[in-house]
């Protein structure tokens, strides 16, 4: 696991609590002692789950700058709710109830996370 606070655009340091996926040929374009350290670029696919003391707009906020900042997919997951917001570039967030698995999608072909180990 990696750590990853970036400095967005918008001159904000985020601090996910998170999964997150960067291809090979960006971990291969970082020196070694970038790889020791905090990355400083958004991840192309990512995963927040929200703690109970979260809240919802701002995570959503969150999420919205991920996107801004590159982030190519993201699954926003709320136990509380049992709903997962999914944010892909160019596209509206999609709403889920309870769903059983979600998809990588063309980001992570072949990935499915099993949500009843989330649930």
């Amino acid at each position: 696991m990696f750590q990853f606070f970036p400095r967005l655009s918008t001159s904000q340091w985020r601090y996910p609590f998170s999964q997150f996926w960067i291809p090979i040929e960006k971990w291969n374009n970082l020196t070694p002692e970038q790889r020791e350290r905090f990355l400083s670029f958004c991840p192309d696919f990512l995963i927040e789950l929200m703690s109970p003391c979260d809240s919802l707009s701002d995570t959503r906020e969150k999420m919205k700058e991920y996107l801004e900042n590159g982030m190519k997919l993201g699954w926003l997951i709320n136990r509380k709710s049992r709903q997962v917001e999914i944010y892909c570039a160019g596209k509206d967030v999609e709403i889920l109830d309870s769903p059983q698995t979600l998809s990588g999608e063309d980001i992570l072909p072949g990935f499915i996370l099993d949500m009843t180990i989330i649930w």
